[in-house]
């Protein structure tokens, strides 16, 4: 595949990268991550009113601005360049991804523009074990529904949901009960306070919120219900895939801006009266990082086109799951990698609070983990090319 940005998907990527500087700084980055919101009003208002980034690939029919996958990513990698702290991944990545995906189009029509206007959204259905299981699948459910008088009842929890505690939509991933038939539900909170308790977990990654939900008996309208079955399964299936691209395009944002950072120290730090960044040895491991970076975007940007024909029917749901693998398991120890290469280049100041490294640090740890670790994907991998 032959790959280059085109004039429009360069301007956008170089406006996200310029908007996220001035908007993203480290001031602004430790500010956040010190609430338990976890991200500024003011930001991702900015975000949504002045920049539209949160209606980049939905319709137009909707709102939105119709682009595709290939823009978004471009828009993730310079977020987490920048270490940004906001609800986009939750919302657009999960959120509006599930609703396309599993809503029909009275649901589109209804929730899709109140995301465009910067509503938060959300995609809930983790059990407690996919963290030891590494399964990020629909397997790993453990939300349990059922059907009485036209009305859903939920029963269980869910857990490491992206922005789960502030979330304004919810979509949520149940298994029936008796059958363990799979349905995919919308859920605003506001509606349902009573019955459903959503606790805000603190993480070692404090740029990344996340919370558990419980439903305790927890009543739904029949119109909450958006698909079940086969087309449930699809859908699921589909958006898992795409956020484990987003968050590929995150990482690689992440490992490219930790070599950038690490560069720029070493060519400064003078020790033995001559720069650190002369010594054979640093130049070597910087080299390493570079690499790492480097084949991160052919990855990532692979697996975006490959997104983008999914979404135009030129290839199927296998195929895209393939690339998503491809882009997570190698972005996840790419990132890991040079950024603990940061820190030992960094020296003894890399762990002080001060410098950003260890921020960057604990992205990558963290995001490696969130769907699927690197061994989870090279295993989906293997399997595949197997069957």
């Amino acid at each position: 595949m032959d790959f280059s940005f085109t004039d429009e998907q360069r301007m956008i990527r170089d406006t996200a990268q310029s908007f996220f500087q001035q908007a993203s700084t480290s001031d602004a980055v430790r500010k956040a991550m010190e609430t338990e919101q976890g991200y500024s009003d003011e930001l991702w208002q900015s975000v949504c009113q002045e920049m539209f980034f949160q209606a980049v690939h939905i319709p137009e029919s909707y709102g939105g601005m119709g682009l595709g996958y290939v823009e978004l990513c471009s828009v993730v990698e310079q977020m987490g360049s920048n270490l940004v702290c906001s609800p986009f991944f939750s919302t657009v990545c999960l959120g509006a991804n599930a609703i396309l995906f599993a809503a029909n189009d009275e649901q589109k029509e209804h929730y899709l523009p109140q995301i465009i206007d910067g509503s938060t959204a959300t995609l809930a259905y983790a059990g407690r074990q996919v963290g030891t299981t590494a399964s990020w699948g629909h397997d790993c459910i453990e939300l349990c529904f059922t059907e009485t008088n036209g009305q859903v009842v939920l029963d269980g929890q869910c857990h490491y949901v992206a922005n789960g505690h502030t979330a304004q939509l919810i979509v949520v991933a149940a298994k029936e009960a008796l059958t363990g038939e799979l349905a995919l539900f919308i859920v605003e909170p506001a509606t349902v306070s009573t019955t459903l308790t959503r606790t805000y977990q603190g993480t070692m990654d404090q740029t990344q919120k996340q919370a558990m939900l419980s439903f305790n008996q927890c009543q739904l309208a029949s119109d909450a219900l958006m698909s079940r079955g086969f087309q449930a399964h699809q859908a699921l299936e589909k958006t898992i895939a795409l956020a484990q691209i987003a968050i590929s395009a995150d990482q690689l944002g992440g490992a490219q801006r930790v070599l950038d950072e690490t560069v720029t120290y070493v060519n400064e730090r003078v020790q033995f009266n001559r720069p650190v960044g002369s010594f054979q040895a640093v130049k070597h491991k910087a080299a390493d990082m570079m690499l790492k970076a480097e084949a991160s975007c052919s990855a990532v940007y692979y697996a975006a086109c490959v997104a983008d024909n999914t979404l135009a029917g030129q290839a199927n749901i296998e195929q895209l799951q393939e690339a998503a693998n491809i882009a997570k398991g190698y972005c996840s120890d790419a990132y890991f990698f040079n950024a603990g290469c940061a820190i030992q280049l960094f020296g003894g100041v890399g762990f002080t609070w001060e410098y950003d490294v260890h921020l960057y640090f604990k992205r990558a740890q963290s995001s490696a983990v969130m769907f699927g670790n690197s061994a989870y994907h090279h295993e989906q991998i293997a399997s595949r090319l197997l069957d």
